[in-house]
């Protein structure tokens, strides 16, 4: 089935308090995407972010963000007032996030609504922190301790805390029994009310589709409580750390720096990790993107001690293997989506197709070269056809720096002058033979440059666009209503 939809982030969406939460505001964007004939809703992974704001860099793989937790809610329980969040200094910007204002702001007002709730003695919190004790246990007492520790990096703390000495353990487990409870109180509450955005999603007809970060950040519950999932030396320090080699985005390549796995090791336990991170993906969204997925394929391994990733080298991931207990442990066909960008060989492809995994097709891409398999003749059914991804610049922006060449054939290939070229792309895109559509939302509203979400290679200033409430109009969902159902999505 030909279906379409907008990629939007929970944190772009518009908001009273900074930040795109799981508000009324996110619940009217359903409402919208309803209106406006979209079967999709593609988000950014939702794990709890850390330094430089990445939601590509959590502290947890298994757990959400606080940011996101809706504070009007947590009014309306009588936990915090009005006054208190109305006075709490957010940034004052409705176009992007302050993720200092937020870090300074949201935290203090979350505590006092967990000291309010007396949310220890509640049946249903107790039950759900039992049933994820798994996870939740070892992450809500990293965070504690990094709360005790100033937000140091698990590697900078004293060894016994680092390498988890049993006695250690114990005694944080003691001493900072009510600051772990806070942090399994904020993941109760991002559960229960992202549960509750995606039922009225689904109920709308619109299904999620949500994003599995390949790799996960070297100062995570998941490295510190499980090192031996990766490629660590004693002491927890990588041995070497993820990347990938120059390409369009990055003369030197990415140095991403997460630690790499050892995949002898999950392959002895069957990969029973992986697969409790995809049963957790697919309990928060119905359909999974899987970050940079050529790494399962083979991956850009470079040196711990490297400053950029051109000194890496190529090593095999594991391949068929895993997909086949992916298969055995979810069922056939199961609801993936491969990102598949970036240096991509035929053994990639074969590995995507064999399993029949549709990957990613960019008309951004698709203009610079004479036959490029971008175009959307070169597309087949089972791909995913997008103007544009989180990585790139906005469509607008994009063609005001694009060469003349790609320019001329932009006009040349879409029959038109461009003087709207962001909803060109999306005719193009929403005509393409792909199973899936995807448009940023930025491209509904003709947006440029400075509304664009991240520039890969960049260290800061990424992460933070933000959606503005009036743009979201029955003009505009009428305007994509119409193009959806031109061309049968």
């Amino acid at each position: 089935m030909r279906r379409s939809g907008v990629l939007l982030p929970v944190t772009s969406l518009p908001s009273r308090f900074g930040i795109g939460t799981f508000s009324k505001e996110a619940y009217a964007f359903v409402d919208f995407l309803k209106e406006a004939g979209q079967k999709l809703w593609q988000i950014l992974p939702l794990g709890p972010t850390g330094y430089g704001d990445s939601p590509y860099q959590a502290f947890s793989t298994f757990a959400g963000n606080p940011y996101l937790i809706d504070l009007e809610e947590l009014i309306e329980n009588g936990w915090l007032t009005e006054e208190e969040c109305e006075n709490t200094d957010w940034g004052g910007s409705k176009s992007y996030v302050d993720y200092e204002k937020m870090y300074q702001g949201r935290f203090p007002l979350l505590r006092k609504a967990y000291h309010n709730s007396h949310i220890a003695e509640n049946a249903e919190f107790i039950a759900f922190c039992e049933e994820n004790d798994w996870w939740l246990s070892d992450y809500a007492l990293f965070m504690a301790i990094k709360d005790s520790q100033g937000g140091a990096s698990f590697l900078e703390w004293d060894a016994p805390l680092k390498l988890r000495e049993p006695e250690a353990i114990r005694r944080c487990r003691h001493e900072l029994s009510d600051e772990i409870c806070f942090w399994q109180f904020l993941q109760y509450l991002f559960a229960k009310q992202w549960q509750a955005l995606k039922a009225y999603a689904n109920g709308k007809g619109i299904s999620i589709i949500g994003d599995n970060p390949i790799y996960v950040a070297l100062d995570s519950a998941d490295t510190w409580s499980h090192p031996e999932l990766f490629q660590l030396s004693e002491g927890c320090v990588p041995k070497a750390v993820a990347g990938v080699p120059p390409d369009a985005f990055s003369a030197t390549g990415q140095l991403w720096g997460n630690p790499l796995y050892d995949w002898k090791y999950h392959k002895k336990t069957n990969y029973e990790w992986w697969m409790e991170r995809f049963k957790t993906q697919f309990l928060l969204s119905d359909i999974v993107r899987i970050d940079h997925f050529r790494g399962l394929e083979s991956y850009w391994e470079i040196p711990a001690d490297s400053e950029t990733a051109l000194n890496g080298k190529w090593v095999d991931g594991p391949k068929d293997e895993f997909f086949e207990v992916l298969i055995k442990t979810f069922g056939e066909e199961p609801p993936i989506i491969a990102e598949d960008l970036g240096i991509i060989t035929d053994d990639v492809r074969a590995l995507r197709d064999k399993f029949g995994l549709p990957g990613m097709k960019i008309l951004q891409f698709a203009f610079e070269d004479e036959d490029s398999n971008y175009l959307p003749y070169n597309q087949p059914y089972n791909c995913v056809c997008y103007t544009g991804t989180h990585d790139n610049d906005t469509t607008t922006g994009w063609y005001a720096t694009a060469s003349e060449k790609a320019r001329d054939k932009v006009r040349r290939y879409m029959n038109t002058d461009a003087s709207q070229v962001s909803w060109d792309f999306i005719r193009t895109c929403f005509g393409s033979p792909a199973r899936f559509a995807i448009i940023p939302v930025q491209d509904l509203f003709c947006q440029g440059s400075d509304c664009r979400m991240n520039t890969p290679g960049k260290a800061d200033g990424n992460w933070a666009y933000r959606m503005k409430k009036e743009l979201l109009t029955s003009d505009v969902a009428k305007r994509l209503y119409d193009v959806t159902k031109l061309y049968g999505r």
